[in-house]
């Protein structure tokens, strides 16, 4: 990872205080393998309200439970565009290293969130999110995509979050979010996958847990009509889906206030009142499932197939489908609401950069860890394996780039664990799939022993059956032991086959796809009715899902924060040494640091680390006037650097341990003093103060030379108006460019100033000839046709007919018969279906009225009925000829429009109304009829 050096003289400073505050960067730690000195250095600084530290470019955050004023605007303007390690350590740091980087070298980053649950994780998130929102580059229509990806988190936490003994906003699913950015830097899209919801809360939930916020919300604000709509009422207590917590009712949490939040983010993502109804009505549909009881009648049955066990677990499996489907079609109708529009709507093809934000759960350990705590530490294992891997990768290339050897570093590589879990037909999810897809019996019981069969043997495995006499107590007959890279965890296998397997019975499957509500059956296809393909299950799922993750974060340029709760009462000011060494100890921390100082503690720039320290050397105070290179070379062989302490890189010094640093620090101070800051002081005041002096000056003549541009703005181009000339042009000409027409219809003009007029004037026709040439270079041959024939129409029936200007916007048609009947086509101009009254009793007929080039054909069943020449017509028989280029006109406009132009000439005769008569005048002793 390419992270921008130590600049100034902000990070030596903290290293006077280091006694009282610790060291903001763990890799200056002396005893930096000893976790009690890791403590040390945490506990001070938490004590000291400094509660973000570094480990080189990872950054420890430790929640605070409370608040601190290190979040407010001006913090966020004091860190952007700021190299890392300039200011104390901090989230906004991380992120805005991340955004400059990006902006800088066109590449993709990504910033791991990790943690347990209660350790800060969904905060740093939506600080990083509010970092980019408020110092990132946007306009009006770019406003709109920032407040969708700032109001998506308070929807996703309403159905994916909840109460835990932990944590009262605890995640219970994994969200990796995609910021989409422009080539100026600006957000302009969002793109979110979310990782295993946990669906099992839906329908059962620890003592002092609660169901996923949305049903509190939803009964606690939603308004009154919506709950009598749903057939809800307020009281939780009323659904056996939200008391088996017993905390319905929680003191930190507002559930009316949050629906609020909730509801206007919904208006602001675009969720239709439609969208609404159904997914409200998919909430309350669960809480109703919930409260459906089934007895057996006297022969034991109940009104199914099933027996009651098996109907309590049908019910149950339909409510978790129903809402683990929904929040994945919720995760998606958010990304249509964040897709980059911008750019699309524009023709923008530039290339477009992210910064990708995971937020996911950390490694869990519970008094009793089941199916979720056995997926969620394989994702731990795995990420703390690309954490090692990218971590190595970038020492190696910066050592590389320096020109210094590279030493190969030991380190535990947790490859043997995550093969344990996921090796195809060996690892424990094969065999876990195995288990659930085999014909028979399946049971906890016996996927343990296949576990015992097949992976026994692993050195990172034990069950009661195969550990040693003092380890055997500590396991049940139904739990296995994982020795994972942050320490064991003991797993208890039942209920592992029936959350993997996760199926419903396709009766309920063909109901939900069924189902009147458009989200459900968005959700449950009638496609999966016919697939004979089993569905993969859910740990199978999570793997791919992982992988497929994995290989996103690869193909990034990676930062890292890592979480950390301090206690367990979540009490400002209390540091849990105990709970907080363990805690280390699965993030991985030790092992990160050991890598990380397994070289060299300190690297630094030759022109910054001589900047600070020239004054202890004669030869480089007070200035070096040659190589900075040269010069810090000088300067530590004065100092007495001995050659194992450091290393001369091509742009950097590189130190090997932090006393030699320090040693140079604090001789540094001595040396402060000697030379009297208290002059040096004053003369930098002083180089400040005439600075300041020469910027002001600099801005009264810059200012006095605009003014004396805007008196002389109207006279020609000269000296004294030139430049305020040029400035209004340009700031015209940039306004211009985002308001130009985009079609020859449109006749706006952005209105120039008064010394721009002419010019204006002159980009004006230009861009409407610009445009007309645009459209007329897209216009067809036939095209050009039928708008030869409107404008002929145009000329001889407007004003003159009833519904002339509904029938402009028509396109004309060659004829209006299908393709069976028309067999005149070769010969005929035009042919339309018409209705022909007899002279007696006008009866009606159905015929076809064909027009060639010289007669009329009345046709009926492809038999000519009667045919009628032009010439025979009474009046001037050449109109009919001149008309036929009308005959794409449709079937009633067009003999209407005929007969109206031949008015004068009375050959045939129209009304000027909306009606479909036609009169075509012949000869008596012709015997011609009339069709209408």
């Amino acid at each position: 990872m390419k992270v921008e050096d130590n600049t100034d003289i902000i990070m030596e400073g903290a290293l006077i205080a280091r006694d009282r505050v610790g060291v903001q960067d763990f890799v200056l730690l002396d005893s930096h393998t000893s976790e009690a000195a890791f403590l040390n250095n945490l506990r001070k600084r938490y004590q000291e309200n400094l509660i973000y530290t570094y480990i080189g470019t990872l950054l420890v955050s430790v929640n605070p439970y409370k608040e601190l004023d290190i979040y407010t605007v001006t913090q966020m303007q004091l860190y952007r565009g700021v190299n890392f390690f300039e200011l104390p350590p901090h989230l906004y740091a991380i992120a805005d290293n991340a955004y400059r980087v990006m902006c800088s070298e066109y590449n993709n980053h990504f910033i791991l969130i990790s943690g347990e649950s209660g350790a800060g994780k969904t905060e740093a998130s939506k600080k990083i999110l509010q970092y980019y929102a408020v110092t990132c580059p946007t306009t009006e229509q770019l406003q709109v995509v920032r407040d969708r990806l700032l109001l998506s988190n308070p929807v996703l936490e309403a159905f994916g979050n909840a109460k835990t003994l932990r944590n009262d906003n605890s995640s219970r699913f994994g969200k990796y979010m995609d910021i989409q950015f422009d080539f100026k830097g600006a957000p302009v899209g969002g793109h979110i996958l979310s990782y295993l919801i946990e669906k099992s809360r839906v329908v059962h939930q620890n003592h002092g847990e609660r169901n996923f916020h949305i049903f509190y919300q939803l009964l606690e604000g939603g308004e009154k009509d919506l709950l009598c709509w749903l057939g809800l009422e307020r009281n939780p207590q009323k659904y056996a889906y939200l008391v088996q917590g017993r905390c319905a009712k929680v003191f930190s949490i507002n559930d009316k206030n949050d629906w609020k939040i909730v509801r206007k983010a919904f208006s602001i993502i675009d969720f239709t009142e439609k969208d609404l109804e159904h997914l409200f009505g998919i909430v309350a549909s669960v809480l109703h499932l919930g409260n459906i009881q089934f007895e057996e009648d006297s022969n034991g049955h109940v009104l199914s197939p099933l027996n009651v066990d098996l109907a309590f677990y049908a019910r149950d499996a339909v409510a978790k489908a129903i809402y683990g489907r929904t929040f994945t079609w919720l995760v998606n109708k958010i990304n249509g609401s964040l897709a980059n529009k911008v750019g699309s709507l524009s023709g923008d093809s530039t290339r477009k950069t992210v910064i990708g934000l995971l937020d996911i759960y950390g490694f869990e350990v519970l008094d009793t860890n089941s199916f979720e705590q056995f997926c969620i530490n394989y994702c731990n294992e795995k990420l703390q394996q690309l954490l090692i891997e990218m971590t190595l990768k970038a020492e190696q290339e910066e050592y590389e780039m320096e020109g210094i050897e590279w030493e190969p570093i030991p380190y535990f590589n947790n490859k043997i664990i995550c093969d344990l879990v996921e090796q195809k037909h060996k690892g424990i999810i094969s065999i876990l799939d195995e288990e659930c897809l085999r014909p028979g019996e399946a049971t906890d019981l016996s996927f343990l022993e296949k576990l015992e069969e097949k992976v026994g043997d692993h050195a990172h495995f034990v069950t009661r059956k195969l550990a040693d006499q003092k380890t055997r107590k500590s396991i049940d007959w139904v739990d296995f032991r994982l020795l994972h890279y942050a320490g064991e965890v003991t797993y208890c296998a039942v209920g592992f086959l029936e959350k993997n397997n996760d199926l419903l019975y396709r009766n309920l499957k063909e109901v939900l796809c069924n189902s009147k509500n458009g989200i459900v059956r968005d959700c449950f296809l009638l496609s999966e009715l016919d697939s004979r393909r089993r569905p993969e299950t859910v740990a199978t799922q999570f793997k791919n899902s992982l992988m497929s993750l994995i290989e996103i974060l690869m193909s990034k340029e990676p930062s890292y924060i890592r979480c950390i709760k301090p206690n367990e009462n979540k009490e400002p000011g209390k540091f849990d040494d105990c709970l907080i060494r363990h805690q280390v100890k699965y993030l991985g921390l030790m092992e990160h640091l050991r890598v990380r100082r397994a070289g060299f503690a300190y690297r630094r720039k030759y022109e910054h680390f001589l900047r600070r320290y020239k004054s202890l050397c004669p030869a480089t105070w007070p200035h070096w006037h040659g190589p900075a290179a040269e010069g810090v070379e000088r300067l530590i062989k004065h100092i007495g650097y001995k050659p194992e302490e450091y290393k001369l890189g091509r742009t950097k010094i590189f130190i090997r341990f932090p006393k030699t640093l320090f040693a140079t620090e604090d001789a540094f101070e001595i040396r402060k003093h000697l030379l009297g800051m208290i002059p040096l002081e004053a003369c930098w005041r002083g180089v400040l103060a005439r600075k300041e002096a020469k910027k002001r000056t600099w801005a009264v003549q810059i200012i006095r030379k605009f003014i004396q541009g805007f008196i002389n703005r109207k006279k020609p181009l000269c000296p004294e108006n030139v430049e305020f000339v040029r400035l209004v042009q340009y700031k015209y000409l940039m306004k211009l460019r985002d308001h130009i027409p985009r079609n020859v219809l449109d006749k706006s003009w952005l209105q120039p100033p008064s010394i721009l007029e002419e010019i204006s004037e002159m980009l004006q026709k230009m861009c409407i000839r610009n445009l007309v040439r645009k459209y007329c270079r897209g216009v067809t041959p036939e095209r050009k046709v039928q708008l030869q024939q409107k404008a002929v129409t145009s000329a001889i029936f407007r004003g003159k007919k009833e519904g002339y200007q509904q029938s402009i916007n028509l396109p004309f048609a060659d004829t209006r018969l299908s393709e069976e009947v028309l067999i005149l086509a070769p010969y005929s101009q035009y042919a339309t279906p018409v209705v022909k009254y007899d002279r007696n009793g006008f009866k009606a007929r159905e015929r076809l009225l064909v027009l060639t080039q010289s007669s009329a054909y009345v046709v009926e069943m492809a038999k000519i009925k009667q045919k009628i020449d032009y010439a025979t017509l009474k009046g001037n028989s050449r109109m009919l000829e001149a008309m036929l280029p009308l005959r794409t006109l449709s079937a009633a406009e067009w003999p209407e429009q005929l007969c109206q132009h031949a008015v004068s000439s009375a050959g045939i005769s129209t009304s000027n109304l909306g009606d479909g008569i036609v009169v075509m005048h012949v000869p008596e002793d012709n015997k011609q009829k009339v069709g209408r």
